[in-house]
């Protein structure tokens, strides 16, 4: 079994797994973040190959067609996805982990390819205060916060298909109870018995 942990941070917008997952590859080195392909327009704030691979809708219709995706799906009216060259790319890197920041239609893909993928769904405190947020970013159109806000209810009835539950009330513990979750999962038994079992290949 492959000793990468494949984390999957799942949220409905606004919730705040973005700003989860950039504390947690700032202060564990030795995880990398999956970046994803999608067909929408960048955000004031996004780099292309950073956040995201903008790319036009064409070629990530010739993506899917030659299989290069491990999940894929529509949200929002736009298509997002993640290549499987990013779970090659954090192997070649000699990283422990890479993290895929997707909804829950990208989370279901993963974990039915890769059993051993582990899964975080962060809540957010209220509804409430989901919305206030989503209207806090000030770059998305009335329509599309109404949209995103419509939708959270859905995203959050699939919080069983995910191992973990977070609610990000306070950013300074959430991140700390994310950071707890992938120290966990790094020290499972599975992942780390290739180098108990080197030290005992070693006292014979």
């Amino acid at each position: 079994m492959d000793e990468l942990l494949l984390l999957i941070v799942c949220s409905p917008s606004g919730a705040g797994k973005t700003t989860l997952t950039r504390r947690l590859l700032a202060e564990l080195p030795e995880l990398t973040f999956s970046v994803s392909h999608t067909t929408r327009g960048p955000r004031a704030n996004e780099v292309q190959g950073k956040d995201y691979h903008f790319i036009p809708r064409e070629t990530f219709e010739g993506m899917v067609a030659r299989g290069e995706f491990a999940e894929w799906a529509e949200v929002h009216g736009n298509f997002y996805g993640t290549s499987s060259a990013e779970i090659a790319r954090a192997k070649t890197e000699g990283k422990r982990g890479v993290v895929f920041d997707i909804d829950y239609q990208g989370a279901r893909q993963i974990q039915a390819k890769f059993k051993e993928a582990v899964g975080v769904f962060i809540l957010p405190p209220s509804l409430e205060e989901l919305e206030r947020r989503l209207r806090g970013r000030a770059t998305d159109a009335e329509d599309v916060i109404r949209r995103r806000f419509a939708k959270a209810l859905v995203e959050i009835e699939h919080y069983p298909l995910l191992d973990y539950l977070i609610v990000n009330d306070d950013i300074d513990r959430a991140s700390g109870e994310l950071r707890s979750v992938v120290r966990a999962e790094l020290c499972r038994r599975w992942r780390m018995a290739p180098r108990a079992e080197a030290l005992l290949r070693k006292k014979g």
